[in-house]
């Protein structure tokens, strides 16, 4: 304990003297959790809309009423063909053309029926397939409205309906910074953390103070831990900013127990500090530790679940998945945070996080040489 408390003293020395490392702990997560939620955004919304009205009748222009109201369409123009609607999609001007036939209202009124023409620019494919979809659920709802509100008794055979009522669990109002910013909060302590140790014996070796340490009889487990613990710090520091920061910006407040989120946070913190001193251990160069840490952390990054849902990859990459502690860290503070979950429903996801964190130290431990 003696040796491990001179290293302790020794690691928080230079830490707080390097300016840097304090500007990361604490500016870098406060800026990335203002910018980085309001920029990751699932929500689609100005989609840009061009209308060829060939109708010209109150039923077209109560359509067209009822499309911008949403409030997700910009309507960005009004042509006489669709020929020259079609040009704002070939110059990525508009995401979608809507198109509605002469006689619109008299066939709907007559016949009862009618068809309008949608083309979507696919380009984009999320907001292509979300924009089309908005924009046949209005259509869908204004055919309803004409049924039940607009067209007399009679014209129409009444048909049993089937009516869905939805309730929205945990997110009720559905806000996506409620499902982003918790994920965002694991990225930023898994890349402080991860870039941080991995970049500190490397520095050791490039000063050329790790020779004045490898003739000591310190031994490699006092080492490993002298750099481990106060980074270890650092990183349970970044969270508890990153969690005040999500609580004053963003009103987010953990349902769950806070104290099994931070004991949850603590053991993921041994994982990813273990990679990063099991790379530096590999590595000469700060230059050669950042680029293998940047591979990982886009691995970790793409395949955590942040952006796309696990179960949406194909089966090979939710077998790589498993090895990604960032996916179960992102997993655990969206079940704490949002839905309150308890120990007992974070159980596999601890131990595989413990598993990590032994394996990764204790390669660290054995990779490192103390040579003269």
């Amino acid at each position: 304990m003696r040796i491990i408390k001179f290293l302790l003293q020794k690691e928080f020395k230079q830490i707080f003297r390097n300016k840097s490392i304090l500007a990361m702990v604490i500016v870098m997560p406060v800026v990335q959790l203002l910018i980085l939620p309001l920029a990751a955004d699932y929500e689609v919304k100005n989609i840009n809309l061009v209308v060829v009205d060939a109708d010209h009748s109150p039923y077209s222009q109560r359509l067209l009423s009822k499309i911008t109201a949403s409030g997700y369409f910009k309507l960005t123009g009004f042509e006489q063909s669709f020929k020259e609607a079609f040009t704002f999609i070939e110059n990525d001007k508009a995401d979608l053309v809507l198109e509605i036939p002469a006689g619109f209202e008299r066939a709907l009124v007559r016949e009862g029926s009618q068809k309008l023409h949608i083309t979507v620019n696919a380009i984009n494919g999320v907001k292509a397939n979300l924009g089309g979809n908005y924009l046949v659920s209005i259509i869908r709802e204004f055919n309803n409205d004409i049924r039940i509100r607009i067209m007399p008794l009679g014209r129409f055979n009444a048909q049993p309906v089937l009516e869905t009522v939805s309730a929205n669990w945990f997110n009720p109002f559905l806000n996506y910074r409620l499902y982003m910013v918790p994920g965002i909060l694991a990225i930023l302590v898994t890349m402080i953390g991860g870039f941080l140790t991995a970049l500190n014996i490397v520095k050791e070796k490039e000063v050329g103070t790790i020779e004045q340490i490898n003739v000591t009889p310190i031994k490699k487990h006092h080492f490993i831990l002298g750099k481990l613990i106060p980074f270890w710090i650092l990183g349970n520091v970044v969270f508890s900013i990153g969690l005040l920061v999500s609580w004053l910006i963003y009103g987010i407040v953990p349902l769950g127990n806070i104290f099994l989120l931070f004991g949850f946070v603590a053991i993921y913190l041994l994982a990813v500090l273990g990679l990063g001193l099991l790379v530096s251990t590999f590595c000469d160069t700060q230059q050669q530790a950042m680029f293998i840490m940047f591979f990982f952390m886009m691995i970790f990054i793409l395949l955590g679940g942040l952006f796309t849902s696990v179960d949406s990859m194909p089966q090979w990459a939710q077998v790589i998945v498993g090895f990604n502690p960032v996916s179960y860290l992102i997993s655990v503070m969206r079940m704490i945070i949002l839905k309150g979950s308890e120990a007992q429903n974070i159980i596999r996801p601890l131990c595989i996080t413990a598993c990590f964190a032994i394996v990764l130290n204790s390669l660290a431990v054995l990779n490192y040489k103390k040579t003269s």
